[in-house]
């Protein structure tokens, strides 16, 4: 468990049309934007905060922008090809890979960079990462897949950090064009614990048939401020162990999400960690569902009406999941949690 002085707040996200991404109030700065729409745009300073655009929308019209919000004022600023916002206590950093024929490389560059920033500044302790990558499952130049190539790079960094064991909660999601975007949260101190699923091995532990180099993340990821606290919750799919369960059967991959989903969140799992109380399907909020296929994106909602509640913000968004074999995978906030 990590926990020093412990800010007095935390930053809140909300999901937006994109042309509402932007409205700012007297009580409420903007730390960085994230636009899903039908193009691509690399990070960029836009009204002080950093932006940067996803393509994950079929049109504009399904379009949306996930805001982040602090209640402090933000400074913004450019480190390379990282773009970042920070408000004293926090900070949002998104930077850009452009496709390559050497993702290791490029990849291990770009997390050097972004450790190098976060000393800098002053805010060591991530909490929260998401990367989104155009061709995730197919073979780059070098004949290895795209995805594989990247955790390559990302752990030579982690490696060299003491950080092999060490991340938390991550989303690793295909993308419709633009190479590999990074976002993530990260802050100058508070209480942090990284939940694993009892049912699943920790992805740092996977053997090497998914490749030379194991993903790197926690199933979730408990925050806490000076008050209450959030469980932020990976990207979650249909594995058991290590492996994928019910190939080709979408309703079935996506109950077993769901149900992993449940098991890290309720009182069994945090209890373990001393957190408590624990919690449903319907506590959680700001939700990303990912599907593979459009023909299933029908079916996969009316599965998650069943279990989320109707007051929940989620999105929908065909993309494609780090394994070619796993057709959905689920993301989403637990609010307003405690912990002993």
């Amino acid at each position: 468990m990590k926990s020093t002085l412990l800010p007095a707040y935390a930053p809140v996200s909300t999901f937006r049309s994109p042309g509402d991404a932007h409205r700012t109030t007297p009580e409420q700065h903007t730390l960085g934007v994230v636009t899903f729409t039908d193009g691509w745009a690399r990070p960029r300073l836009r009204d002080g905060h950093p932006e940067v655009g996803l393509h994950l929308a079929g049109s504009s019209g399904d379009g949306f922008a996930e805001v982040w919000i602090s209640p402090r004022p933000v400074t913004g600023g450019e480190f390379g090809d990282i773009t970042y916002g920070h408000d004293g206590e926090y900070v949002f950093c998104a930077t850009h890979i452009p496709e390559t024929a050497d993702y290791p490389t490029a990849t291990e560059t770009a997390y050097s960079a972004l450790l190098e920033l976060l000393t800098s500044l002053g805010y060591p302790q991530i909490f929260r990462i998401w990367h989104y990558m155009s061709d995730i499952n197919a073979d780059s130049p070098r004949g290895m897949e795209v995805y594989r190539e990247f955790c390559v790079g990302r752990a030579k960094v982690l490696e060299r950090h003491g950080m092999s064991h060490d991340m938390p909660a991550a989303t690793v999601i295909g993308a419709h064009g633009g190479g590999i975007f990074l976002y993530l949260l990260a802050c100058r101190g508070g209480t942090q614990v990284n939940i694993e699923n009892p049912r699943q091995v920790p992805a740092y532990h996977y053997p090497s048939k998914y490749g030379p180099k194991s993903p790197n993340f926690a199933r979730a990821t408990y925050f806490a401020p000076d008050g209450p606290g959030r469980i932020f919750v990976s990207g979650t799919a249909a594995i058991l162990g290590h492996q994928t369960m019910h190939h080709g059967d979408v309703e079935r991959q996506c109950r077993l999400a769901l149900g992993n989903i449940a098991q890290v969140i309720g009182t069994g799992t945090l209890s373990a960690y001393d957190l408590e109380p624990g919690h449903g399907l319907a506590d959680l909020d700001q939700i990303k569902v990912y599907v593979r296929r459009t023909e299933d994106m029908d079916r996969v909602r009316r599965i998650c009406r069943e279990y989320f509640a109707p007051t929940a913000d989620i999105v929908f968004l065909n993309a494609d999941i780090c394994r070619s074999d796993l057709l959905v995978e689920i993301e989403g906030i637990v609010a307003r949690t405690g912990s002993s």
